[in-house]
């Protein structure tokens, strides 16, 4: 089975997940791990930027990862996958949490 596949199968199921724990619009908490690379971090900020989101991160113990939290008020099910679409492909190497 293809990465795509894979990769829409499981945001089928997110939707569904999201469509039965929420109603919407709803406070949504994103959470990516990054390396930690100024450069990640700022193109991650520019994708959600004039949101009104509210983003926080964290640096692992030893430097190398960075955990990025974006807290926002998503219209749908589908914004927040849109979001975590755009994020996987903007940046390299990126987890979504």
């Amino acid at each position: 089975m293809s990465t795509t596949s894979n990769s829409d199968e499981f945001y089928e199921k997110l939707k569904g997940q999201l469509h039965e724990t929420n109603s919407w619009p709803a406070e949504y908490l994103y959470k990516f791990i990054v390396k930690s690379d100024a450069v990640k971090i700022a193109k991650l900020e520019v994708i959600f930027d004039n949101m009104g989101a509210v983003i926080s991160t964290v640096e692992s113990k030893n430097g190398k990862y960075t955990s990025v939290s974006v807290n926002l008020l998503m219209r749908n099910p589908d914004s927040v996958i849109q979001k975590y679409q755009e994020v996987a492909e903007k940046i390299e190497g990126v987890i979504s949490l």
